[in-house]
Parts: C-alpha cells; sequence; structure tokens
C-alpha cells in the first residue's frame, strides 16, 4: 500500500484514489469534487495523489484521508494492479494522466470519455470547478461548484486582520508591475490598514522591491518566511487580499476573505472565484493573449490599472470574515 504521508494510521477499508497532480491553485479548485467524493463514497478511504509539498494543505481539505505522492505525470502511483477500489481522474484527459488512472486496474474508474467513445465527453472553456463536479456527478456523486471552503490551520496567523498584498505569480505572464503593487499597497497603509506582503522564497526579492517601492519595512515582507499551512493561516485572517490570479486567489476563495483577483492569461470564465462571495476579478479580456506560461506579463493584466484596483477594494465588505 502507498504511503499516505502521515495522515490517519491505513485501514481495513476500501482505498479510493483520486488524481490531479499539479499546484496549489489547481488543488483547490478540485475541493468540490473532492467534496463530492467523500459524500459518494463513505465507506472507502480517500486518498489524494498529489505534489507531495502540497501535504499541509491537502491535511486541510475535508474528508481526505491521505495523500499519495505523485511526480506530476512522470510516473504510475505505487499501487499493485487491483489494490485500489475505486480511481478518479480530476487531472485531465490526456493520454497520459488516463494511462495512470487505467494502470491502477480499479474496480470503477472516474474519468472523461476518450473522444469519440460512449460516456461523459471532457468540454473546454468551462469553469475548471464545475467541470469536476460535473464528472463525479456523472457517476452520480453530485457536487456544488461554489462548496470550495477547507479547514483553517492550527498555526496561528503572524498578521491577524492584516491586509494581504501577494505580489508573486509562478509565470511572468501573471505578475502585475512592482510599482503598482507598491501604490495600493500604500494607499491602504494610509487609510490606516496594516498591510503585509507574501508570496513564495523565489519571490521574496519581489516582495521586498514592492515593499521598498511602497515605503514599508523589511518586517513587513513575510514572503518567504511562511510555511505552506502559514501561508493559508494568514491568508484565513486576513481583512483583504490584494492579488493575481495565483493560489493566494484560491484561499481566499476558500475562507471567504475579500478579494481582488487580477486575471491576464487566464480566462477568469474559467479560474474566477465563486460569484457568490466577497471576490471581485479584474481584467481586459480584449486585450488577453493567452499565453499562460509566457515570461512577460499578459496585456489583459497589465491593462488593470492601480485606480480599478482601489475602485474594487472600496466595494468590498473588507473586515467581513467567513462564517
Amino acid at each position: 500500500m502507498a504511503d499516505d504521508q502521515g495522515f490517519a494510521a491505513p485501514d481495513d477499508r476500501p482505498v479510493a484514489v483520486a488524481l490531479r497532480a499539479l499546484k496549489l491553485g489547481d488543488l483547490l479548485v478540485a475541493v468540490p469534487a473532492l467534496k463530492a467524493l467523500r459524500r459518494g463514497l463513505p465507506e472507502h478511504r480517500l486518498l489524494l495523489a498529489t505534489s507531495a509539498w502540497l501535504e499541509p494543505l491537502v491535511r486541510l481539505v475535508p474528508g481526505v484521508d491521505g495523500l499519495v505522492p505523485a511526480k506530476g505525470l512522470d510516473a504510475l502511483l505505487p499501487f499493485a494492479p487491483g489494490e485500489v477500489d475505486v480511481a478518479a481522474n480530476l487531472h485531465g484527459n490526456g493520454p497520459e494522466s488516463r494511462g495512470i488512472v487505467d494502470a491502477l486496474g480499479a474496480r470503477r474508474t472516474i474519468q472523461h470519455a476518450r473522444p469519440g467513445e460512449p460516456g461523459l465527453p471532457w468540454l473546454d472553456g468551462i469553469l475548471e470547478r464545475e467541470r469536476w463536479v460535473r464528472l463525479t456527478g456523472a457517476f452520480g456523486m453530485p457536487g456544488d461548484p461554489d462548496d470550495v471552503a477547507i479547514d483553517v490551520p492550527a498555526e496561528p496567523s503572524p498578521a491577524p486582520g492584516a491586509a494581504v498584498v501577494h505580489v508573486g505569480a509562478f509565470y511572468g505572464s501573471r505578475q502585475w508591475p512592482v510599482e503598482r503593487f507598491a501604490a495600493v499597497a500604500r494607499r491602504l497603509a494610509d487609510e490606516g490598514r496594516e498591510v503585509v506582503f507574501s508570496g513564495s522564497a523565489t519571490e521574496r526579492e519581489r516582495a521586498l522591491a514592492v515593499a521598498d517601492a511602497g515605503g514599508f519595512p523589511e518586517s513587513d515582507v513575510l514572503a518567504g518566511r511562511l510555511t505552506l499551512d502559514g501561508f493559508a493561516g494568514l491568508v484565513a485572517s486576513a481583512s483583504l487580499v490584494v492579488t493575481a490570479d495565483t493560489g493566494a486567489a484560491h484561499l481566499a476563495s476558500a475562507y471567504r476573505i475579500p478579494s481582488v483577483v487580477i486575471f491576464g492569461p487566464a480566462p477568469p470564465e474559467e479560474w474566477g472565484p465563486p460569484a457568490s462571495g466577497p471576490h471581485l476579478v479584474l481584467t481586459h479580456a480584449e486585450l488577453r493573449v493567452g499565453d499562460t506560461f509566457g515570461a512577460e506579463p499578459d496585456p489583459a493584466l497589465l491593462a488593470v490599472t492601480v485606480d480599478e484596483v482601489l475602485a474594487a477594494i472600496a466595494r468590498l465588505p473588507v473586515g467581513e470574515r467567513r462564517p
């Protein structure tokens, strides 16, 4: 039996495995489908096959019993054929992910149909959360695409009630300019708000540049200083999150924290937050190039101004907490 990264001890329940071997935001948009699987398979041990570094966040997803480390789509999962009772492909519909799921030899497999074959067809251009609950629903396990809530980590926030300005983005196509983040942060501070800057360790220099441009001390830069669950705790206790379309935006959705999300190459119609939450999306879709992995900021992102972000913040119920 595969390792489950220290979750509850294995037991005699049949095993269900869901494959979603991607990044933080990708994990969080799959939460509604994972909850649907949990409700639909109450007698199973539900394991998520994903990137090992996501373990602290996977522990916060209600109903998931463990994590199976996955190396992207480069290797099969460490199960003998037939050891898994139910396998769900929440990753995609290409030959790589299908091959990994099919190799499990599960009694029941939940995935989209291949083109031209009977079953649930893959649809391009739909909301990612809707995609996966549409899949589980087709197999008798309905879900709510807006049911994105996860648990709050036990570790207390280093800055409860702060406005979190998340300056990072994995690809340059999503990097809103340093000076604009700085201008927004400066205005928030001038209004009397505590402001902190988040990002990964590799984004710390960018965060320091934003803080310096806005006249903030280095102590306000939390980028690179937090564990993953520490980052989740920071967002969970924030009064506001300002970010590009990144994992920080999906955490704000999970905790119903007021957020302004600046979209560039990815369409918000596919990756945006729940419409019912205190979240506002800014983009200029008519300018979108759509090169998700590009090194340069997408024109749809660059066209968003500081004034637009500040106007959006003014429309939010800043200070509202999740129920």
